[in-house]
């Protein structure tokens, strides 16, 4: 009986030790897709983007990443679709960011 329990338990590490080798295989391939992804849309953009526009763009990444990657889809979906035919500059990158960023409410406080 401690011969079968051994046997079952060793089938059953074994298993595990499988699953967990696969588990890191796939989460290793999805990472390089990933990377191959991003080095795609990079490429992408330094053809785009003045060195100045560039330098906005990574700096809005670092403090709003969610709007950098908004504008970085537009930006390539608008090079895809062949409506942008120029390189964007700062000025016009700013134009972008105006444009998609949600409004601000202004509060004013009045005293009576």
């Amino acid at each position: 009986m401690s011969g079968e329990l051994n046997e079952i338990k060793r089938r059953r590490l074994e298993q595990l030790q499988q699953q967990q080798v696969s588990a890191q295989y796939q989460a290793a391939q999805q990472q390089a897709q990933q990377q191959q992804v991003e080095e795609a849309k990079q490429n992408i953009l330094r053809k785009l983007l003045t060195p100045e526009a560039r330098e906005r763009l990574t700096t809005l990444k670092m403090v709003r990443p969610q709007l950098a990657e908004q504008v970085e889809i537009q930006l390539i979906a608008l090079a895809q679709s062949g409506r942008l035919q120029t390189m964007v500059d700062d000025e016009k990158l700013r134009m972008l960011l105006q444009q998609i960023q949600p409004k601000k409410r202004s509060t004013t406080i009045k005293r009576v």
